[in-house]
């Protein structure tokens, strides 16, 4: 048992979008043999959606806003790949689904370097500690200089990087990637479009065949470089990688397949196995017996014929076993783990068993919700996933007054899963306001709420910026004795606060010093 935790890598990838993060994903899962060949990516008027997006609005949008887990295996390691929502309005439901990963693929473009989206997202991998690994993508295209991408990401985002491998050409005379430990010259033939794998020839930095190849002034241009990284690198060092103070990069295009191979194979060793977590009750050890895991993400209607509802747990510990008998923290009771799945974008197959690092999907009644931790021995709780303060405001009204049933049903699953945060005023429940924290979710909200539960809304915007959780309230009459803008309950009944900017911020902790404006929700226990 304490060896099948050391198999397993859980990873996501980030980047701004248009990056190539959906075809990355892609070619790991064809040379992982997940898939056989992979769907080349179209413009946002596409008729074909990537593997791993299988919502209907993700499809003819051509985004991905909803975060999925892929598996698939390669060198004798099981992945579990967390594929995250490129679009800068859903990176609540990355950072979530950050909190399960134990690594970052941080990807960037070749002829861009760091946009707005990847500094939002490195910020979220450093404030977690995650570990980052970079990848330069699309050097099929004309491409900004090696060295300057490299100075970019270091003074952009304090991140020392040392490369792994190095590009040979760019555009048009992209040939492959120097491999720096190997000192092999790594060079790909282009393939066919879904072609399987690009075919690999092996060489030396001194074989004449690569000036024949490239030309003399690129061949050359390379030998200078690689002379240079090899006199002034820095090298990889693997403590400091986790520490996050270093990140390895590869160069490569997903498109193309080129890099693509060598890149799997180092990211194995690279990549590190779960590791422990802290709890409540102290730190938890992958290898532990005790069954730990987390709620990261709650989707519903994933099969829209069947109008189900998923809950994708990390587990931390020990082993799951279908069937089995554990403590849900917030509900403050004992729960059976009837069935479980490991999901394939809309694909699913039921699992019996699952170790430390592993991503399930169970299925759910009703009784999960983000941040819920459950443990076969006992309560515990990972303060894993907060609930952040929305940045946007909406009070919603229904339509067609026939269909409040549908509409409660919708946002009552639509707040667990995460898509949005509600807020009931006193007097006002029909009503309900919706916090989100980028302004298309909002859209998301609307169709999901017409096409899923067949409750078409309004949503009228509301002037709020932030919002504040303040138990020493109590309830929101004394948040409006104290001239709060706006004083509402979340879904658990906590009093919280509407603000419109931060001097109305600033004045009420002024005013009310002895009050504790909290950004995130509490975590609530149940009562036994």
């Amino acid at each position: 048992m304490a060896e099948e935790f050391t198999k397993r890598r859980t990873f996501a990838i980030i980047s701004h979008p248009d990056a190539g993060k959906t075809t990355l994903t892609e070619k790991l899962l064809l040379y992982g043999g997940a898939i056989h060949s992979a769907g080349a990516v179209k413009a946002r008027r596409a008729q074909r959606s990537a593997t791993s997006d299988w919502m209907e609005l993700e499809k003819k949008r051509g985004i991905s806003v909803t975060s999925s887990v892929l598996q698939f295996d390669f060198g004798g390691i099981r992945y579990n790949l967390l594929d995250t929502p490129g679009h800068q309005d859903f990176s609540e439901d990355t950072y979530r689904t950050l909190t399960a990963a134990d690594c970052a693929i941080m990807l960037i473009d070749a002829a861009k370097g760091v946009e707005e989206q990847t500094k939002k997202l490195f910020h979220v991998c450093r404030m977690r500690g995650t570990p980052i690994v970079t990848f330069v993508n699309k050097l099929d295209r004309p491409a900004r200089d090696p060295f300057n991408l490299m100075s970019e990401v270091e003074d952009v985002l304090g991140l020392q990087t040392v490369p792994v491998t190095w590009p040979v050409g760019s555009g048009e005379l992209f040939k492959g990637v120097y491999d720096l430990a190997s000192k092999r010259v790594l060079t790909f033939e282009r393939t066919a479009k879904n072609a399987r794998k690009a075919p690999l020839a092996v060489s030396g930095i001194e074989d004449p065949k690569l000036a024949e190849l490239l030309g003399k002034e690129n061949t050359e241009e390379l030998q200078m470089a690689v002379e240079l990284l090899e006199g002034a690198g820095d090298s990889y060092d693997r403590a400091r990688f986790l520490s996050g103070e270093i990140s390895p990069v590869f160069f490569g295009s997903a498109l193309t397949n080129f890099g693509v191979e060598p890149f799997l194979e180092d990211f194995a060793d690279i990549c590190p196995p779960p590791g422990a977590r802290q709890t409540s009750e102290g730190e938890i050890a992958p290898g532990d017996d005790r069954f730990t895991a987390f709620v990261f993400k709650v989707q519903a209607n994933m099969d829209p014929s069947h109008r189900d509802r998923i809950a994708f747990i990390r587990v931390c510990s020990g082993k799951f076993e279908g069937g089995m008998r554990v403590h849900h923290y917030r509900l403050g009771k004992k729960i059976r783990l009837a069935r479980a799945e490991q999901l394939f974008a809309d694909e699913r197959k039921t699992v019996t068993e699952a170790w430390a690092g592993d991503v399930i999907g169970l299925h759910d009644p009703g009784l999960f919700r983000i941040g819920d931790t459950l443990a076969s021995d006992g309560p515990l709780t990972f303060d894993a996933v907060p609930r952040f303060s929305p940045e946007h405001f909406a009070r919603l009204a229904i339509m067609d007054p026939l269909k409040r049933k549908q509409l409660q049903k919708g946002l009552s699953q639509l707040a667990e899963e995460g898509t949005v945060q509600l807020f009931f005023e006193p007097g006002r429940e029909k009503d309900p306001i919706c916090g989100v924290v980028g302004q298309l979710q909002f859209d998301v909200l609307a169709y999901r709420l017409e096409h899923e539960y067949g409750a078409p809304v309004s949503l009228d915007k509301l002037p709020y910026s932030f919002a504040r959780w303040v138990l020493e309230a109590e309830t929101p009459e004394a948040l409006k004795d104290a001239r709060v803008p706006l004083a509402v309950t979340d879904i658990d009944g906590l009093p919280v606060a509407l603000i419109r900017d931060q001097w109305e911020l600033s004045r009420l902790a002024r005013d009310h010093a002895d009050w504790q404006w909290r950004e995130t929700a509490p975590i609530t226990q149940g009562l036994e």
